[in-house]
């Protein structure tokens, strides 16, 4: 079975569909993504909004730099360490949230339609357990180590 196939393309299409309707908002390539967790997290740093999003750096810093000169988030220093920029969205960034989450509520409820509340709770269980063992994967080739397939 290619289960990692299905992920894919189901997480591709999501992301297609996303982009599309998010265009009106000037929010495109995931972006969404990364102004869902500013705020639900006010106050993350750009390392641990990289890691929960399990993206690079580099990638992120590209993001949430766009999303800042769009309006979206705004860095602020940390009280005591001022070399820390802390992430909040913006009031523009709070004004578009309730439709991101709308969205994001819409398509879960699509994807799941026809299951019962057992096998939807099974499917989380089972991609949770997939996740963390990906994750495992994820800091390993991060840290510049080399799988052995």
């Amino acid at each position: 079975m290619e289960i990692l196939r299905e992920i894919g393309m189901i997480a591709r299409a999501l992301d297609s569909i996303s982009n599309i309707e998010f265009k009106e908002y000037d929010l495109t390539k995931g972006q969404y993504l990364y102004l869902v967790r500013i705020f639900e997290n006010p106050g993350i740093i750009q390392d641990k909004l990289a890691e929960m999003i399990k993206v690079d750096r580099t990638t992120a810093a590209r993001a949430i730099k766009k999303l800042e000169m769009q309006g979206f988030i705004e860095k602020r220093d940390d009280d005591i360490n001022k070399k820390i920029k802390k992430l909040f969205p913006t009031e523009k960034g709070k004004n578009v949230y309730p439709f991101l989450k709308r969205e994001g509520e819409y398509s879960n409820m699509v994807a799941l339609n026809g299951f019962s509340p057992e096998e939807t709770k099974a499917i989380f269980q089972l991609l949770h357990r997939v996740r963390k063992n990906i994750e495992v994967e994820w800091d390993f080739v991060k840290k510049g180590n080399k799988r052995d397939y």
